[in-house]
């Protein structure tokens, strides 16, 4: 089922999703299973699963000099799609991103995903490479998230990169994309990534999901931009309970979002993680009451494999 479709039979309520990463490699399924157990009794309505792009380690070779190799730390995501949607019953939503990929590689995921009846993707450009200044893209790969989405719909109307197949059949995918109340990490200013976003609509992205935030200012600022600017698909907010103290540092560098003042003097008061653990429960628990009474369709919760804090979240809201 489409998301599209689960926001518009949501009769008025706010829906529950959240986004989990594929083990490391040499882990198997039912790590991911044991993340997803506790929290099914919230009756999500799709499971997104993220995926990261290759990173490159050195090899010495037995003259002394090294090579750069190519390796996936976390593999799996269409594999983990598949069995989300086996064994649950529950729409997954893969993250098809460009790094690492050129455009063949990407039309054999979505033929992939296109079998297997999944009807989501969430269309990223994903994060520069580590060791990287700026984002590179593939060679023969798309450059950004505008250009995969253009493929997207390309399939979704039977067209294929191979210019001699003429009647392909036509993916069904539901497109979505990121967006970024505070401003994505390489616009100018939210005027310009705003622009950026319409184009991502107007190519077919039919519902957006936001980087995390802790002030939902930022969110409902941003929807009313959104609209002012003629976006007007659903726009769900990505949630992230704080839960460490290094996290007050990390979070705003990694990205580039504010804390508020308020939290962050919660947070540096607590005396263990286990106390930052809870106010980090308590401060998402208030910031999803407002969301849910100011409309939001969906809850989407950034679970990172773990699921306690999520669980005791959505015990006071669903």
């Amino acid at each position: 089922m489409k998301i599209i479709d689960h926001i518009a039979q949501r009769n008025n309520r706010t829906l529950f999703s959240f986004e989990i990463l594929p083990p490391l490699k040499g882990f198997g399924i039912q790590s991911i299973f044991e993340g997803i157990d506790p929290l099914m009794e919230f009756n999500p309505s799709f499971i997104d699963v993220t995926y990261h792009r290759e990173d490159y380690v050195l090899k010495q070779r037995p003259d002394g000099t090294y090579d750069r190799v190519s390796t996936r730390k976390r593999p799996g995501t269409v594999a983990i799609c598949a069995a989300i949607q086996n064994k649950y019953h529950i729409d997954a939503v893969p993250h098809i991103i460009c790094g690492g990929f050129t455009k063949d590689d990407t039309e054999t995921a979505l033929i992939e995903l296109n079998f297997m009846g999944i009807d989501n993707i969430l269309a990223l450009r994903g994060d520069a490479r580590k060791g990287d200044t700026h984002f590179i893209p593939e060679a023969g790969g798309n450059k950004n998230a505008l250009d995969l989405i253009h493929q997207i719909k390309n399939m979704n109307s039977g067209i294929y990169l191979d210019e001699e197949l003429t009647q392909g059949q036509e993916s069904k995918f539901c497109i979505g994309a990121a967006c970024y109340p505070e401003k994505h990490m390489d616009a100018p200013n939210l005027s310009s990534d705003l622009k950026y976003l319409k184009r991502k609509v107007e190519a077919g992205a039919e519902f957006l999901v936001t980087q995390m935030f802790f002030d939902n200012k930022y969110y409902f600022d941003f929807v009313q931009k959104c609209r002012e600017n003629g976006i007007n698909v659903p726009i769900i907010p990505g949630i992230k309970p704080i839960s460490a103290k290094s996290q007050l540092r990390n979070l705003p560098k990694i990205f580039h979002i504010d804390l508020p003042e308020d939290l962050v003097n919660a947070v540096e008061a607590c005396k263990s993680n286990e106390e930052v653990v809870q106010v980090g429960i308590e401060w998402a628990i208030q910031q999803c009451k407002e969301l849910m009474e100011h409309g939001a369709p969906v809850l989407h919760f950034y679970t990172m494999g773990k699921s306690h804090q999520t669980k005791a979240i959505c015990e006071k809201l669903f």
